[in-house]
Parts: C-alpha cells; sequence; structure tokens
C-alpha cells in the first residue's frame, strides 16, 4: 500500500491572520496589528522596518498595515485627514445623492413623457347635453 502524498499548501496569512480573518474578526485583527505597530515602533531602525517586521509576523502586507496605522492616527488627532467617522458619513452622503439624482432623472423623464401624451391626445369638445 502505497501512501498517498499530501500537496503542501501555503497560506498566504499566517495561524494568527487565519484565525482572526477566519472568525470574522478582521476590525480585532487590525486593531490588533496597529497597537503592535505603535507598541513596537520605537525597537527598530525606522517605521518602513517596523511596519515590514510586525506585517511578516502578522501575515499581512506591509502597506495594508501602513494604511491601517495612519488612518489610527488621524482617528486618534495625531495626524490630520478625514477620520473614519467622516469618511463613512461622506461615503452615505455621496450614495444617498446619487439615488436622489437617480429618482430626479427618472421624475424628470417621466414627466417629460406624460407632457408629452398629454399633447398628443386628440382634441375632444365636451358636449353638455343639458344645453342642446
Amino acid at each position: 500500500m502505497e501512501h498517498a502524498q499530501k500537496k503542501k499548501t501555503s497560506k498566504p496569512y499566517s495561524p494568527i491572520a487565519w484565525q482572526c480573518i477566519g472568525n470574522a474578526r478582521e476590525g480585532e485583527f487590525r486593531e490588533r496589528a496597529v497597537r503592535l505597530a505603535m507598541e513596537h515602533r520605537d525597537d527598530y531602525q525606522s517605521e518602513a522596518a517596523a511596519l515590514r517586521a510586525i506585517a511578516g509576523k502578522l501575515g499581512c502586507s506591509p502597506d495594508s498595515l501602513r494604511v491601517w496605522v495612519r488612518q489610527a492616527q488621524r482617528d486618534g488627532g495625531e495626524r490630520p485627514g478625514q477620520t473614519t467617522v467622516e469618511k463613512a458619513r461622506i461615503k452615505e452622503l455621496e450614495r444617498e445623492n446619487r439615488e436622489l439624482r437617480q429618482a430626479n432623472e427618472i421624475l424628470k423623464k417621466a414627466s417629460a413623457y406624460f407632457a408629452q401624451a398629454e399633447l398628443d391626445r386628440p382634441f375632444r369638445k365636451v358636449r353638455h347635453e343639458r344645453f342642446y
């Protein structure tokens, strides 16, 4: 009996990352990653080196970690720019604006259609039988 060799598969994320992402706790994973990056920043020669090392240990990309850290700094008031709450509000307002524009366009077309239908309707004299 020959043993079937199992094909080795590699996951792009470490077991810690898979555990968090697999359990639908992506937000918690990001928070932990940002906290680790901020706490251990001084242990490395530069911020880029810290992000590379920590991202490698967590199994995410250094660019993703950098974006998360920058956003956390904006949310904390340490860096200028839009906070997460402001970005969400802007996104919500843009969606609402888009929906209102679409509704307005539909109403304009409906109005034009019914106005044209009214003009195309043959004129009918109204006869009042009482007067004849």
